[in-house]
């Protein structure tokens, strides 16, 4: 008897928005682990660094890659093996917390403090900071805001930070005015939320049995998401904030992974980047999966791989090999997998993002023509904003393989009308795969 393939469950499955909870045995079900096949084990990176390399001295590790690319469900996956062994990880999304549009090093380190204060409290630790905790009743004080936190003797932490932070986040001038009283005592605030928060932490977890006894971990993901416009006439906001303040970010005294910009890769304060905020380690990059080589052959393992995420997001509790005998449940035919697969250029969100929008229009199994219709839209989005110098521009890259300089990432990796992809002799590029089939470029 077949499986049933249950179509609300399966659309909901195909999200390209929805992030997998590695940590979630439900969600674990639909992973897929690519990194055999991106030509660099990230991941395994970063943990090894924590857990064997350095386990009892904080790191600071960089990680950068596409919008789009699966960094927030590969970090979630470091989140669960980190849990595992014994570390207290403290995961969120920057973005909830901060205005991308507007961010500064004192807000980053204000945005941790109420993560891993919060998250402590869930675990059963109430810290009780004395000067952190009087410079905040200080802001409260300085902004003229009607809370009232002082008299609540017993008022926590990050309930104090989330007060003034859901304060400022909408308000640029208030967050103008809390700069200008922060930006001079950054050291001293930076020292008190090392002793108060993350040293007392750590003391707090290694008094705990085997959950979270190893040290804290903190994990700050979406701060790619930064707003790249000018900060000052010759620095970018990402430059400003973790190339000329990225000596302080890596001063928190804990095990810290941040998500960067990519911009910050092809622009020439990459070395200035790697020593202050990278501690001299290069930003680990997280590609796409392939679905050729640099030759032009198909990659069969990468095709695979992305086949089976395809059918686990349909059939998640059938064997990965017994999949492959349901692909008619699904699609028309073998072909139209492979198509949709091939035309994603391995770009995981874009592939969930045709195939969500194919179940939109019919039921499975999906047809070739349902998913031409899908992608000529998605290619007619995307021909629209290039003009002819980038056209040009893109028949370069797919010659050369290569992308170099900041202001042709802003025109063609930002854009996604190139991706990045890593074997054996190093990082590659080559076009998008709707755009590669256009008149315009093969005119």
């Amino acid at each position: 008897m077949k499986p049933h393939l249950d179509l609300q469950e399966f659309f909901a499955n195909c999200n390209p928005s929805r992030t997998l909870i590695f940590g979630n045995l439900v969600d674990r079900r639909y992973y897929i682990d690519f990194a055999s096949v991106r030509g660099v084990k990230v991941i395994e990176q970063l943990e090894r660094t924590i857990t064997r390399l350095s386990p009892h001295k904080p790191t600071c590790q960089l990680f950068t890659g596409h919008i789009g690319c699966g960094k927030s469900t590969e970090l979630r996956r470091l989140e669960a093996e980190l849990n595992r062994q014994g570390f207290h990880v403290v995961y969120f999304e920057s973005t909830q917390d901060l205005d991308m549009a507007d961010v500064d090093v004192t807000d980053v380190m204000l945005a941790i403090t109420r993560q891993v204060s919060e998250s402590l409290e869930d675990f059963g630790i109430k810290l009780r900071p004395g000067y952190l905790g009087k410079l905040l009743n200080e802001i409260i004080d300085f902004l003229q805001t009607p809370i009232e936190v002082k008299a609540e003797a017993e008022i926590s932490l990050p309930l104090k930070i989330a007060k003034i932070t859901a304060k400022t986040k909408d308000s640029p001038k208030l967050r103008s005015k809390l700069r200008q009283y922060l930006e001079p005592q950054t050291n001293n605030i930076l020292q008190w939320i090392n002793e108060e928060v993350l040293e007392r932490g750590n003391q707090e977890l290694a008094k705990r049995g085997n959950r979270g006894n190893k040290g804290l971990v903190v994990i700050v993901d979406n701060l790619d998401r930064v707003d790249p416009r000018a900060r000052t006439t010759e620095r970018s906001q990402p430059e400003y904030l973790f190339v000329d303040r990225g000596e302080q970010l890596r001063k928190l005294n804990c095990h810290l992974v941040y998500t960067i910009p990519l911009v910050l890769m092809f622009s020439n304060e990459v070395e200035a980047l790697k020593n202050r905020l990278g501690g001299g380690v290069t930003p680990k990059v997280l590609p796409m999966v392939p679905v050729r080589f640099r030759d032009g052959r198909e990659h069969q393992q990468g095709m695979a791989q992305l086949r089976q995420m395809v059918l686990a997001r349909a059939f998640p509790t059938v064997e990965p090999q017994s999949r492959l005998n349901l692909v008619t449940e699904v699609f028309d035919n073998t072909e139209t997998l492979n198509r949709l697969c091939s035309v994603s250029g391995g770009h995981v969100r874009n592939l969930l993002g045709l195939l969500y929008s194919c179940l939109q229009a019919q039921d499975p199994p999906i047809s070739r023509e349902s998913l031409e219709d899908a992608i000529r839209d998605y290619r007619e989005s995307l021909v629209t904003a290039i003009t002819d110098d980038e056209w040009e521009l893109l028949r370069e890259v797919t010659q050369k393989q290569r992308v170099t300089g900041e202001a042709d990432y802003q025109t063609l990796l930002r854009s996604l009308f190139v991706f990045e992809y890593q074997d054996k002799q190093g990082r590659w590029f080559a076009i998008n795969p709707v755009l590669a089939e256009t008149r315009e470029f093969q005119g």
